[in-house]
Order: C-alpha cells, then sequence, then structure tokens
C-alpha cells in the first residue's frame, strides 16, 4: 500500500476504524466526539449514495472587477475599522468590519481587496455562529461554489468543506508516523478546470496556541525570478490531477462523489483583476510540465516548490484567534496547516471554495472554453500524457 493511502489527509477524509457508519449508511465522526463537539452542526459527514457529474465549464467574471477600488462600502469613512499590514506585499489584519453585514457591493470590494493582498484575516467574527446555510449563501456571491469529491461536509450542506482533526491519543503521531513535519503547501482543488479564487475559511475549534495557517506569495516568487527564467517558463504547461487524492479516500473507506480529474494549466497564470503573473503549481496534485522530458520536468518543479515554500521572506503566518475568518486568494498563495500540537485537542473549521476562471496566462484567453491549455491537453491526449 501506498503512503499516501496510509498516512495521508486525516482532517478531510473518513477514517476506517475510528469513525464510525450510522443508522442511513452515511459516515459520520463518531459518538463521543460528536458529543463533545461545540459546532455539531458543522461536523464532516460521507454519504456514499452522495454522487454528482463532471464539472463543467462556466464564465466567470471576478466580483473584484466590479469594485469601486476607493473601497466605500468594506471600509466607509464613518467606521471604526483598523488595517495592519502583515508584511509589506502580503496579507492585511482587519478589525472593526463584520463581513456578515456586508452588501453586495461591500462583497465585490472584498474580493478585490484580496486580490490585492493575497490574505486578509478578519478578527472579531460573528460568521460561524450564522450556520452552514448562511456560510453558503454568502459564498455564493463569489462563483460557483465547488463540492469536492472527497472530503467530508456538513449532513446537507456538500459545498462546505470540513477539515477535522479529531481529538483522539495517537492523532499526533500518526501525523508523523511517516515524515518529520507536517507541513505541504499546496494550493486547492488546482486539478479541476477551473479552480477556486476567493477562499474562505474559518477555524470553529482548535488548540490554544498552535495550529496556525502559513501562506506563500507565488506572485512574489515569480517576480523573483530572474527575467531570463521567467520569459523560459511562459508558455509551459502542468498537469493537475486528483487520482492520489481519491486513492487516499478510497484506501481510508471513505467515498467518491466524482470520478478524479486531470487538467493542464499554464505553469504561469495571470490574474484577472491585479494583471499579476505567479508560478501555478501544487506539489500534491502537480504531475509533470508536459512540454518537457520526465527527468527536466522533476528538475524544474523540485526547483520551483522549493523556491516558494523555502523562501520565508514572501510568507507569511495566520494565527486562529477565536472568531476569525481567514481570506485567500487561490490563485496567487500556496498554504499550509501547522500541526504542533500533540494533546488530544479538536481542530475544526470548514471552507467555502468559491470557483473562478480557468487559469489562463494571456488574459485575451479568459472565459474562452476552449484555449492554448485545451489545446495542449487534446494534443497530449493522443500520446497518452494522461495515462
Amino acid at each position: 500500500m501506498s503512503s499516501t493511502a496510509t498516512y495521508g489527509n486525516f482532517d478531510t477524509h473518513f477514517y476506517k476504524g475510528q469513525d464510525e457508519v450510522d443508522t442511513d449508511g452515511v459516515l459520520v465522526i463518531n459518538k463521543k466526539n460528536r458529543e463533545n463537539s461545540n459546532f455539531p452542526e458543522y461536523l464532516p459527514t460521507w454519504d456514499p449514495k452522495q454522487k454528482y457529474a463532471p464539472l463543467t465549464f462556466f464564465k466567470h467574471e471576478d466580483p473584484g472587477l466590479r469594485a469601486d477600488p476607493n473601497f466605500p462600502n468594506l471600509f466607509p469613512k464613518d467606521g471604526d475599522h483598523k488595517i495592519k499590514r502583515v508584511t509589506p506585499k502580503l496579507g492585511s489584519e482587519i478589525r472593526g468590519v463584520q463581513l456578515s453585514q456586508l452588501d453586495d457591493k461591500g462583497k465585490d470590494e472584498l474580493a478585490l481587496l484580496v486580490a490585492q493582498r493575497g490574505v486578509v484575516i478578519f478578527r472579531e467574527q460573528d460568521f460561524a455562529s450564522k450556520g452552514p446555510a448562511f456560510a453558503v449563501e454568502y459564498g455564493k456571491h463569489f462563483g460557483r461554489l465547488h463540492i469536492h469529491p472527497t472530503s467530508g461536509a456538513p449532513r446537507n450542506f456538500p459545498e462546505l468543506h470540513i477539515t477535522y482533526r479529531r481529538p483522539d491519543k495517537g492523532e499526533f503521531e500518526r501525523v508523523f508516523a511517516n515524515s518529520t513535519n507536517a507541513v505541504s503547501y499546496h494550493s486547492d482543488v488546482s486539478y479541476e478546470l477551473q479552480p477556486p479564487g476567493v477562499t474562505f475559511f474559518t477555524v470553529l475549534e482548535g488548540p490554544e496556541s498552535g495550529g496556525d495557517t502559513i501562506f506563500a506569495d507565488s506572485v512574489e516568487a515569480y517576480n523573483r525570478l530572474s527575467p531570463a527564467l521567467q520569459e523560459r517558463l511562459s508558455g509551459l504547461h502542468v498537469l493537475h490531477t486528483s487520482e492520489d487524492q481519491a486513492t487516499n479516500s478510497r484506501g481510508q473507506g471513505g467515498i467518491e462523489r466524482r470520478k478524479p480529474v486531470s487538467h493542464i494549466h499554464p505553469l504561469i497564470r495571470t490574474h484577472p483583476v491585479t494583471k499579476a503573473k505567479s508560478i501555478f503549481i501544487n506539489r500534491p496534485f502537480s504531475r509533470r510540465i508536459v512540454e518537457l522530458k520526465d527527468e527536466e520536468s522533476t528538475f524544474l518543479l523540485k526547483f520551483l516548490y522549493n523556491h516558494i515554500e523555502q523562501s520565508h521572506d514572501l510568507q507569511l503566518r495566520a494565527s486562529w484567534e477565536p472568531n476569525t475568518v481567514v481570506i485567500w486568494d487561490n490563485r496567487r498563495v500556496h498554504h499550509s496547516a501547522i500541526i504542533d500540537w500533540d494533546a488530544p485537542i479538536s481542530r475544526h473549521a470548514f471552507r467555502i471554495t468559491p470557483q473562478a476562471e480557468r487559469p489562463v496566462e494571456n488574459l485575451e484567453d479568459l472565459n474562452k472554453e476552449v484555449n492554448e491549455a485545451g489545446d495542449v491537453a487534446a494534443a497530449l491526449k493522443k500520446v497518452s500524457i494522461f495515462d
């Protein structure tokens, strides 16, 4: 059995032998942990009967393109808000703005702010207390909501992605059973034809300290490269796949709402709002640069992964004070949870994941169902690169 199937993704997938099966056949967290949860309405479930058709193309207009760049609705002149930059180029922390009270114009401005700053940390929010139905409706403003193919979701709300680190003895040891660290930088579900854009995340319960989320800025990572390397990366494409994630879920006794998919995206993508270029790769889901030979692809991807993950001067660390909502631009930043506590404590969170446009390097291809990446994919299917 592969190490992926044995050791990975215990916070999103069903875990046979520790979780349970309900009377209606739905997979659930065990009774003890359900009874001890402060947010039972957000606990993950995995319904084997849920089956969805493959996702199809849709045209996406980023809400940030509609926004007033002066932010009069998000930051009104008479408002009592405080804004602090976490780093000069990446991340802002905001107090005194209640996300749940924003109207549509305020939400558009929120999307623009997230595009500009990459990560925005909102403190003192009532967002989670509004319940799963509110979160789903709120997220729809920012795009078509993604339903994850394998992860847990609250009962009746498949649009919410739940991460749940179980408060059980041995959980910490299991995480590190096959690795010296648990850092896994990634951008969410990049294997989809249209990966997410503006992404919301809220930790409902967690350790008193620790359990932070770290972010790396792939725009700044691109800007740090030499002009010669930037030019060489232009026009290259990367194969992304969900095959390993699906295998992981099946290996732990979990579900598969949709069949695994593979898509080809440009290695360098351009943001439709800021027009900034970024490096669009993903260690868990990216498999190869399709224009290169295997050895060349492996060498270059390793360099780019290490460049993004090890450059601490283009990163930030978000701590989870109670009632914090962190919003990031999944097109721009990579992130990883930090598992640094060893007491049996639950880390329970939910994610709202609106999909965005199909990634493009040239904005002239924006919202085209068939673009350059699609042409590359069609050509490569003929030589079995998807096999």
